[in-house]
């Protein structure tokens, strides 16, 4: 089993920056790929950005270049740090955990709530 705890959101002007953390622990010998998803009121959940095990990334188009994820493999943690926010990116953020390849668990954290107003 493995427990997902994320932090760092909150209320932030258009223009401005957060950094979102999240650490897995317990079973986690074998991460593979870390995410952060998002989810605004009345639209499904979307991914923001995964870092593979070797530290190989993705972003969704709407925040390459203003975000940039990280991951430390030694403390299985994932963070996200993000700037120029806009008020679009409003949405509480999720940290997403693969365990395994062959025959993957996925684990999610309780989500924390970022606001960007204009």
């Amino acid at each position: 089993q493995v427990h997902i705890v994320e932090s760092g959101g909150g209320w932030v002007q258009a223009g401005g920056s957060l950094r979102l953390s999240c650490a897995a622990s317990g079973r986690t010998f074998n991460i593979n790929i870390m995410a952060w998803y998002r989810q605004a009121p009345g639209k499904q959940r979307e991914l923001v950005a995964n870092i593979g095990s070797g530290g190989s990334t993705n972003y969704r188009d709407s925040v390459k270049g203003r975000f940039t994820i990280s991951r430390d493999n030694a403390k299985s943690t994932v963070d996200l740090q993000m700037n120029s926010l806009k008020p679009e990116d409003t949405a509480v953020y999720y940290c997403k955990v693969t365990v395994g390849v062959s025959m993957p668990n996925v684990y999610w954290g309780q989500g924390t709530q970022v606001t960007v107003s204009s």
